[in-house]
């Protein structure tokens, strides 16, 4: 059950899309959104919370005054979308996935929503994006938004599995959420050439994928292509699907660097809107 969104905001147009995509979802399902943004102040300007120290307070209270200005523009551009909402503002001074994960804690929050706008090529490589920091380690289902939608509607849902065991809980998830959206949820395995498998041997794959979490997944689709990330985008294409789920394994440091993660090449590179849930 959808209680309390969370939607990070940096007053972007990313950010008013995935603030769009909340208000729709808060409505239908009688939730509280709480909107944060955060202030990355330099460690200089920290001491402000250190009553020992003598504070830079004019700074800090700029950021301040800042952030409440561009909130009052965001309540007078959302009056009609917001009026029957409860809807919360904060601002704090931390680093984006730091500041969001402990607002999670603090709050309760059981869900995020927020807009990213990708990144390719060296950017990607050495800057990485917020977007991609929050899903590898908030603890709670993230859905990424990259474009408006007007009517967020999700008829259907596909979920990226790799068959192994500790996808369990991030598939009941995905059946939970899909059950909220009354959509029809697609599981799929992507077969690759790096990793090709034999039929027989997805067969058996599946069968003790089943067993061992004892889940009624009876239908799975195999697709095959070049890589998972090209196959999960081909298939929501191909199926027309409103929304991607995947789990998230929330690697760190030189294990993140060397294995990849696939949850954060597809919230970079995806069109449609991604959920992750973290495994």
């Amino acid at each position: 059950m959808i209680t309390k969104i969370l939607v990070p905001t940096d007053f972007s147009d990313q950010a008013k899309y995935a603030f769009e995509v909340a208000c729709q979802i808060a409505q239908r399902h009688k939730a509280q959104i709480h909107l944060l943004h955060l202030v990355e102040l330099p460690y200089s300007l920290l001491d402000i919370f250190d009553s020992k120290k003598s504070p830079d307070l004019p700074e800090a209270l700029y950021f301040l005054k800042l952030a409440q200005q561009n909130f009052q523009k965001f309540r007078a551009e959302y009056a009609a979308l917001t009026n029957d909402l409860e809807l919360l503002e904060s601002v704090k001074f931390n680093n984006v996935q730091e500041g969001i994960q402990n607002y999670i804690t603090e709050h309760d929050i059981d869900t995020v929503i927020m807009g990213s706008h990708g990144s390719s090529g060296l950017e990607e490589l050495f800057i990485g994006s917020n977007t991609e920091k929050i899903v590898r380690n908030v603890s709670v289902p993230v859905f990424v938004i990259k474009k408006q939608h007007h009517h967020f509607d999700v008829k259907r849902v596909i979920f990226a599995t790799d068959l192994e065991n500790d996808n369990k809980q991030a598939i009941l998830q995905a059946m939970a959420f899909s059950k909220l959206f009354e959509a029809e949820l697609k599981f799929v395995y992507i077969n690759t050439p790096e990793n090709f498998k034999t039929t027989k041997e997805l067969r058996e794959l599946h069968h003790n994928f089943k067993s061992a979490l004892n889940l009624p997944l009876d239908q799975l689709e195999i697709y095959n292509d070049i890589n998972v990330e090209r196959g999960i985008l081909n298939y929501a294409k191909e199926e027309q699907a409103d929304l991607i789920s995947i789990g998230t394994h929330g690697r760190k440091g030189l294990a993140h660097f060397l294995n990849g993660s696939l949850s954060e090449d597809l919230v970079n590179h995806a069109k449609r809107p991604v959920l992750t849930f973290k495994i």
